[in-house]
């Protein structure tokens, strides 16, 4: 389906549609909540032209098909998150500085990708280029799409792009974060990588493995950052970082049914981490803090804002009956597809090591997944089920409805959309735009749902049975194996210390914490290095200028003489 009036310069089909759809809805989710939470702020103005503009330029840029104008409208959104993030707190400059660097800096690949993609076809147009990723055909392809594929990576934070995240979801407006790192951003990232994966380029092995690991790393390192973090907007930072190694790891299977789950879990990652989010600004609106350590206790005092969060909490962690579980079994069957087809095709050496990778990148996923609620049920404690501080008085009370009601809409849709995951958004939107997915086992989110409740009522019954005659024990608390006093306030930050008595693991955490892998700090120390060395040469002093230009004139005199 196309707009005739508009194309070849825009055009509307089911993938970008439904993307659209998307846009529109976090907007207005977006303005709902930031009407209360930005009440009262400075550059109210300059916020909301900012929002506006950013929903525009992100339709612009889904519904484009030219290069040059998804280009355009790409770049835009880089200077428009500048500006947002700039409306922070305390350290945002920073952080925006870093997010222009990282994105910015990324754009440039794309603007190198998009030119040879035009020297290889001579057009801009979108739906008319179909390029071979043969090695034996042009390597040059395969530096286009690693091109557009890094532009991909760093909008939506996939590792080693993706530090900005972490630091703007600390120090941005928490709208801004629900909106663009957690929403928006994915959509268009993964968005862009799924389209030239299945339209711009035919791809081969190598760059589907190159997808995978990428993904796979991306899922385990990042939710490995989670577990120790102590700030709650930086922990879901870093979640929203690993959940797009989910989505990249899908396409990268190769196969429509990882394909679909990919583009599903793009749409399902945007609807629970806006929410998620958008809990935690509700948090720390009524606190004052996104510190766990000074958290605790606010089940009662935010019922609407601690269900929504719990709901969030158990679609992000792949928890059925929630959506987040099922595009995540897509995925894995995905895998497993990717691996039948490489043990029936050969049994070379070669393929070994791939079904190898596979079964890895699976066990990778899963673990992934495991490790997510891990730090769910640490933050979960952390803010609303363990014990408030004694030195905490204050009466916490539920937030205005244009804040609650935004989260509580999505964590409905996590809800609704894993429940009848099959009758709305896979037959509408996402197999649509994915011909060819097969299932390769039996899934049934109703029956699962009615099991669920039924437990659950079960599990009702037996403890009021046992409130009847209450047999409490006190005992002293125990928290990851090891006893503590039974004075101690147990905040939900102890939880995994533990995991830092392992030297290698505690090794990569301190080099974490120094920046180590941070791409934007070695980036700078880099061109500060080269700097430094140019103050060197360039002292002042007229003799050692002389000598350089002696040693110049006899390299150059060496070199045409040749």
């Amino acid at each position: 389906m196309q707009i005739n009036l508009l194309y070849p310069w825009f055009r509307i089909d089911r993938l970008n549609g439904f993307i659209a759809l998307s846009i529109i809805l976090f907007s207005i989710l977006t303005a709902i909540y930031s009407f209360r939470f930005m009440r009262g702020k400075p550059q109210l103005i300059q916020y909301y032209s900012c929002i506006l503009l950013t929903a525009l330029a992100s339709l612009f840029a889904v519904l484009s098909n030219n290069l040059i104008l998804l280009v355009i409208f790409w770049g835009f959104l880089g200077l428009t998150l500048y500006l947002l993030i700039n409306l922070g707190q305390k350290g945002c400059d920073l952080a925006a500085k870093k997010t222009l660097v990282i994105v910015g800096g990324s754009d440039i690949l794309m603007l190198l990708g998009i030119a040879i993609i035009y020297f290889l076809t001579g057009t801009f147009q979108m739906d008319k280029i179909s390029i071979s990723l043969s090695l034996s055909y042009n390597i040059v392809a395969n530096l286009a799409y690693l091109c557009l594929a890094i532009a991909c990576f760093a909008k939506a934070g996939a590792m080693p792009f993706h530090s900005w995240i972490p630091d703007c979801s600390e120090f941005a407006p928490i709208p801004v974060v629900a909106y663009l790192p957690a929403s928006l951003d994915k959509l268009l990232g993964i968005y862009l990588l799924a389209r030239i994966s299945l339209d711009l380029f035919v791809m081969n092995t190598a760059m589907n493995i190159f997808l995978m690991a990428i993904g796979a790393f991306t899922i385990i390192a990042a939710v490995m950052m989670a577990l120790v973090q102590h700030n709650l907007k930086r922990l879901l930072g870093y979640h929203a970082v690993s959940q797009v190694g989910y989505m990249v790891l899908g396409i990268g299977t190769g196969n429509p049914i990882g394909i679909a789950g990919g583009i599903f879990h793009m749409l399902n990652n945007s609807i629970y981490k806006q929410a998620l989010f958008l809990t935690g600004g509700n948090i720390e609106y009524k606190t004052g803090t996104s510190d766990l350590d000074k958290l605790g206790g606010l089940t009662k005092a935010m019922p609407v804002t601690y269900i929504s969060f719990l709901i969030a909490s158990l679609a992000i962690s792949g928890v059925p009956p929630f959506n987040g579980f099922v595009s995540k079994w897509m995925i894995y069957q995905g895998l497993i597809k990717a691996y039948q087809v490489s043990n029936i095709t050969s049994t070379s050496l070669w393929s070994i090591i791939y079904q190898v990778f596979i079964l890895l990148a699976l066990v990778g996923a899963m673990f992934g997944s495991g490790l997510t609620l891990a730090s769910f049920m640490k933050l979960l404690h952390a803010a609303f089920l363990g014990e408030r501080r004694e030195t905490d008085s204050q009466d916490y009370k539920e937030v205005n409805w244009q804040m609650w009601l935004p989260p509580a809409f999505l964590a409905i849709l996590c809800l609704v959309l894993g429940i009848f995951a099959y009758e709305i958004p896979l037959r509408l939107f996402i197999l649509p735009s994915v011909k060819g997915v097969e299932f390769l086992g039996f899934w049934s989110p109703s029956w699962t749902t009615l099991l669920i409740f039924v437990g659950l009522l079960i599990g009702l019954i037996i403890y009021w049975l046992g409130s009847l005659k209450s047999r409490a024990r006190y005992d002293s608390y125990f928290v990851g194996g090891e006893i503590m006093p039974i004075d101690s306030r147990v905040t939900g930050t102890q939880f995994y210390n533990t995991v830092m008595d392992f030297k290698l693991i505690k090794f990569i955490y301190e080099k974490a914490k120094q920046k180590t892998f941070d791409i934007y700090e070695q980036s700078k120390n880099l061109v500060f290095s080269i700097d430094k060395f140019l103050q060197y040469l360039h002292n002042g002093i007229l003799p050692t200028y002389l000598v350089w230009i002696l040693l110049g004139t006899i390299g150059l005199f060496l070199i045409l003489i040749r």
